[in-house]
């Protein structure tokens, strides 16, 4: 007997996560004799619900929200012995996870996802002792994301984070990074560091065209120069999908990183303010079985 759980964010989607919880149910009671519903009240909810559908032994875990609640449904699958089918509906302002899956950016075409029941495995990283499932960044634009508010990201949406960016570039000074990875090492300064598991970074499909969600790889990218006349050629490479071939830019794939800096500098997990550097993260290539669209 199938049995499956469903995390529900109240307040994600403008608050209208539970509108679509009727419809979920009833697409997820068509495979399974058993829906448990959860809503989250405080951060860690999502976490601890994810943990209690591995150790009651759930065939399907489904969670409704941003990218925050994503994020902690993948935390608390992560590493378990025995983990669910994982689905999710995105109701971010980003949904950089759903858009390299292909999972529809409209609730109720994402709902129809998990009664197709086709599910593909796919990587997530881990940084320390957390877990991540889209993208790492370290400078000036990993800090400019805390300053975009609720407002400008429901009137400009992902444009949002590359507008605050931006801004704080420009008055920006490089710092020094080593990363260490595959047995190889990069040393020099910078300006951002990015670190992507999938193609779509803030919401640009493009970012790292070349990136699969399962090949095993984390995408490099680093922001070596700032010349004002070379700024002007990153954004057409960045979304022709071409940033890697920019002069400013380094780019490299690896599986694992060790990054450190003489400088003070914290790393952005997935959008929210991660740990202090240095920090060592891998890839854990196939952890999770992810519902997504039939090909």
């Amino acid at each position: 007997m199938k049995r499956a759980m469903l995390i529900i964010n109240p307040s994600s989607g403008k608050e209208k996560a539970k509108d679509f919880e009727d419809q979920a149910v009833a697409i997820l009671e068509q495979n399974h004799v058993d829906v448990t519903v959860k809503y989250t009240e405080k951060e860690g909810d999502a976490v601890r619900f994810a943990r209690a559908a591995c150790e009651n032994h759930f065939n399907t875990l489904v969670a409704m929200g941003g990218d925050g609640t994503i994020n902690e449904a993948v935390n608390g699958l992560a590493m378990e012995k025995e983990r669910p089918d994982f689905g999710f509906i995105p109701l971010g302002t980003v949904n950089d996870f759903a858009r390299a899956l292909g999972i529809p950016m409209q609730p109720k075409k994402a709902l129809q996802v998990l009664g197709q029941q086709h599910t593909k495995p796919v990587d997530i990283g881990q940084i320390n002792e957390r877990y991540f499932m889209n993208v790492l960044a370290v400078g000036a634009i990993a800090e400019a994301v805390y300053d975009v508010s609720p407002e400008q990201k429901s009137r400009f949406g992902p444009l949002a984070y590359l507008i605050e960016g931006a801004k704080a570039l420009k008055d920006k000074t490089p710092f020094d990074l080593t990363i260490s990875y595959d047995g190889k090492v990069w040393d020099g300064k910078a300006y951002i560091m990015l670190v992507a598991l999938t193609n779509s970074v803030g919401g640009i499909e493009s970012f790292a065209e070349h990136a699969e969600v399962n090949d095993g790889y984390f995408h490099v990218f680093i922001l070596r120069e700032l010349s004002l006349p070379q700024v002007f050629k990153i954004i057409p490479d960045l979304f022709s999908g071409k940033l890697q071939n920019n002069g400013q830019v380094e780019y490299f794939a690896a599986s694992n990183l060790k990054v450190e800096s003489k400088s003070d500098l914290v790393v952005n997990i997935d959008g929210d303010e991660g740990v202090q550097l240095p920090f060592e993260a891998k890839v854990m290539h196939n952890e999770l079985n992810i519902f997504v669209p039939e090909e």
